[in-house]
């Protein structure tokens, strides 16, 4: 009888650990299709941004639950992380390409973070250019208003230097002995410690 009971007692302990196992596995398994179906609508790249702004977000909700920012703080940044995240994934669907450009999402009073004299709000249009570096793409309310700009990598800043210089010089050329060509690279300074 005790032989019995012990058999009965190990078939128990299988049969539930064989529940466990196909319950993980099935959960994996939708799991996997989940991912699927978001890698079939975007690549790696924007895969990867998406991802670093949930840890972003989950940096922010962490410092939070310490009370180490103020709750202030903490709208503002999970409000720009949601403007971020919108406009990634509208830059990803309408593109269609695996690419995201360096994106950076501002309120009206954080300007003077990007320029050094800020534009005017009010004649602000999109696709605008601005200071050679900044790309104005839209606004998204997210909480409160976020103007969201794209930088422009150092060839696009490149191209639009070199048309303004051809359009504005096409009268005085400079002498040829302190002309220098756009891509001569400059060394860094470096300190000798």
């Amino acid at each position: 009888m005790l032989k019995l009971l012990r058999v009965f007692q190990c078939s128990i302990q299988i049969c539930l650990l064989a529940v466990v196992f196909g319950v993980t596995f099935v959960c994996g398994a939708v799991g996997q299709r989940v991912q699927t179906k978001q890698e079939r609508e975007f690549g790696p790249v924007v895969r990867t941004y998406l991802g670093y702004l949930r840890a972003e977000q989950e940096v922010v909700d962490d410092r939070a639950s310490r009370r180490e920012i103020s709750p202030s703080y903490y709208r503002r940044n999970s409000n720009r992380i949601r403007a971020l995240r919108r406009t990634a994934i509208r830059i990803a669907r309408e593109s269609r390409d695996d690419y995201l450009p360096e994106l950076e999402a501002v309120t009206r009073d954080e300007f003077d973070n990007l320029f050094e004299s800020p534009p005017s709000i009010e004649s602000l249009q999109v696709g605008q250019v601005l200071n050679n570096a900044y790309k104005f793409l839209n606004l998204v309310r997210s909480g409160e208003t976020f103007y969201v700009f794209t930088r422009l990598n150092p060839d696009e800043q490149a191209e639009l230097i070199n048309k303004k210089d051809a359009a504005g010089t096409n009268a005085v050329k400079p002498s040829t002995a302190t002309a220098q060509p756009r891509d001569a690279v400059r060394p860094r300074k470096t300190q000798v410690p």
